[in-house]
C-alpha cells in the first residue's frame, strides 16, 4: 500500500484535474450552443475525472484509518 503522503499527493492531483474538467463543463455550457457537439465529450472528462476523484479521496480514507 503506498504511504499516506503519497496518497494525499495523488488526491490532491485527482482534485485538480476534476477542478479542471468541471471548469470545462460550465465553461461549455456557458457557450451554448456553440460547440454543443462536444457536451458528451466534456461531460465524460468530467465523470471520469470526479469517479478517480472519489476513488482517491477513499483510498486516503481508508488508509488514514489502518494508520490509526
Amino acid at each position: 500500500m503506498a504511504d499516506l503522503d503519497t496518497l494525499k499527493a495523488e488526491a490532491k492531483k485527482a482534485n485538480a484535474k476534476a477542478t479542471q474538467a468541471k471548469m470545462d463543463l460550465h465553461d461549455l455550457s456557458e457557450e451554448l450552443p456553440t460547440n454543443w457537439e462536444r457536451i458528451l465529450e466534456v461531460a465524460n472528462v468530467a465523470y471520469d475525472a470526479h469517479v478517480a476523484l472519489m476513488a482517491a479521496r477513499k483510498q486516503l480514507a481508508d488508509a488514514q484509518a489502518a494508520a490509526a
